[in-house]
């Protein structure tokens, strides 16, 4: 028994077939029944079932996949351990941002890793929560910082809470409604394009609570999408309004760009931002620096 002839039995168990299991593998189909048929030889018993077109594992083979996946992750992870005592402070890191650290992080993880830590390679990936949650569990993403709201708990899931940060609304400064005499109640703020990324499904409660059914998102939200410098930008040149978190448009703030919408009643939401981990994955030395460039950065 070897690791490779496990590798060939979860690659038949997943694919279905040894035809596609085969091509995934860049294996002849008959090498690739060798290594199985050697495997059983070894074990002294049948792990796969031929089922009409498909291939299915039996009840010991079911038995030997599951082992067989903690022994290929355990030599993945020896070997990753080696090849990390030998990096140093240089070496690589893969991260996945969700839409709210992407717009507040990208950018300064970025520059600060260009002049501080010019060795490392860094990798910065975006998209949905559940792309990345895939790709961490492939290991092909070391960690993701997102709203811990969307993730269904999980034991492969090392899940550490960063910060919490409050949602509001964000408009230009010249916007009738920044200009009127009081706080605008949420079907004021509704009559004008609301702006927002997906929000996860607590999110969109809070918000009925906090201001009726007529601000249920799926509904009140007319600019979409999970880019929040887009969104902002928007916003900046036009009459919509930004809901989310505040502190993605503090440069904007700041910059008298962009201001804060107070709402009647007040909004009291929050995101609750994390980072996450594969658990009992090896960690590369540059975790360290990203778990202080993070707690730094996420703050209201």
């Amino acid at each position: 028994m070897n690791l490779k002839q496990l590798e060939h039995l979860l690659a038949v168990a997943e694919a279905g077939s040894f035809s596609r299991a085969a091509e995934r593998l860049h294996l002849t189909q008959s090498a690739l029944s060798r290594s199985i048929r050697i495997l059983e030889e070894d074990l002294g018993a049948r792990l796969l079932d031929r089922m009409g077109k498909r291939t299915e594992l039996t009840p010991l083979g079911l038995t030997v996949a599951g082992r067989a996946r903690r022994i290929l992750f355990e030599s993945a992870e020896l070997r990753r351990s080696a090849e990390l005592l030998t990096q140093g402070d240089r070496g690589a890191i893969s991260i996945g941002l969700g839409s709210g650290p992407g717009a507040m992080l990208m950018t300064p993880l970025l520059a600060h890793v260009a002049q501080r830590y010019p060795q490392l390679r860094l990798e910065v990936m975006r998209g949905s929560l559940e792309a990345h949650l895939a790709l961490l569990r492939q290991r092909r993403l070391d960690a993701l910082v997102v709203d811990t709201r969307g993730i269904v708990p999980a034991a492969d899931l090392r899940i550490e809470p960063v910060s919490q940060m409050r949602a509001g609304f964000i408009c230009r400064p010249g916007h009738p409604l920044a200009r009127a005499a009081r706080p605008p109640r949420f079907a004021e703020i509704a009559s004008y394009p609301l702006a927002s990324t997906f929000l996860a499904a607590d999110t969109e409660r809070i918000l009925v609570e906090h201001f009726g059914i007529e601000a249920d998102p799926q509904t009140s939200v007319r600019l979409r999408c999970d880019e929040i410098g887009s969104l902002l930008e928007a916003v900046r040149v036009s009459d919509a309004v930004f809901l989310g978190i505040v502190g993605a448009a503090r440069a904007g703030i700041e910059a008298g760009e962009l201001a804060e919408l107070p709402a009647d009643p007040p909004l009291r939401s929050h995101a609750l931002f994390a980072l996450v981990t594969l658990t009992g994955r090896t960690e590369a030395p540059a975790m360290g620096l990203l778990r202080e460039f993070v707690a730094e950065r996420l703050r209201d």
